[in-house]
């Protein structure tokens, strides 16, 4: 039986239909006899076959995307092994792919994410089949949605960091990306105080007390003092009691009520990959 010729104008069209490499289109095309259909069976299984490889391995490099559309603002993670692959404009077309098919769809969930179609695939199978093109442990590890009356979705050059947040009026776009920016720059776990964990909670108090119990505190005043260190950890670490890194002077919350009253954050999520 004679050999399918392949030219190169298929080995294109392969490569565009797929995003493989042009000798790994070619050998997919020999291997399935030039039918397309077969060779990007071919791809796939080769990607579930290096896709179960790696499996092991680390992907803690990627593209972190956000994007609004209306009141609702999302961000996406694609993660994978390096930052060669990260740093590749078609990753983050790749990212900004599986984002936008969550959009379209209003996703809200990351496993409906990875179980929505991609021409004819799940996001999922799609993440397999270019496993085997890139060469690399691809996983989409992180999908959060944020609503409110004003929203923002801010990218950190080189797409390291994404935050999303969400207000609770409808008000000047700068003052979401002001505070967008924030929680970029500062890393708050919560909106508030009452917002943090009460795990956390009790962790810090755990630590003052041990960390002023070695440096020699009367055991009558360690309660007292690590109350004290609490309060300066939700100034710190908390969203609306930051300092405003803009104007120090203010909090974010004070910074929000200058642009109207009552005007607060009521969501925010960030991803860091770093």
């Amino acid at each position: 039986m004679a050999t399918a010729e392949i030219s190169a104008k298929d080995v294109f069209k392969l490569r565009k239909q797929t995003g493989a490499g042009m000798m790994d289109c070619k050998k997919a095309l020999v291997e399935a006899d030039g039918d397309f259909e077969a060779a990007t069976d071919y791809l796939r299984k080769k990607g579930q076959k290096l896709a179960s490889k790696r499996a092991d391995r680390e992907a803690s490099e990627g593209f972190a995307l956000a994007k609004v559309v209306g009141n609702k603002a999302y961000l996406l993670v694609l993660n994978c092994e390096t930052d060669f692959v990260a740093k590749n404009e078609d990753f983050g077309k790749l990212t900004e792919s599986f984002l936008d098919i969550a959009i379209k769809n209003e996703l809200t969930v990351l496993a409906d994410v990875l179980g929505a179609d991609f021409n004819g695939l799940t996001i999922a199978e799609k993440v397999i089949e270019q496993t085997g093109v890139i060469g690399e442990k691809l996983e989409i590890s992180y999908f959060e949605v944020v609503e409110g009356e004003t929203v923002y979705g801010y990218n950190h050059p080189g797409n390291r960091i994404a935050t999303i947040v969400a207000l609770n009026k409808a008000v000047d776009a700068e003052y979401a990306k002001d505070v967008a920016m924030q929680v970029a720059a500062m890393a708050p776990v919560a909106i508030d105080k009452d917002d943090v964990d009460e795990a956390i909670v009790a962790k810090e108090i755990e630590i003052a007390k041990e960390l002023l119990i070695q440096e020699g505190k009367p055991a009558n005043m360690v309660d007292k003092i690590a109350i004290g260190k609490l309060n300066k950890f939700f100034k710190e670490n908390t969203l609306l009691n930051q300092a405003f890194i803009k104007d120090s002077k203010k909090s974010v919350k004070e910074y929000l009520n200058g642009g109207s009253a009552d005007l607060t954050v009521t969501a925010f999520k960030r991803f860091s990959l770093s």
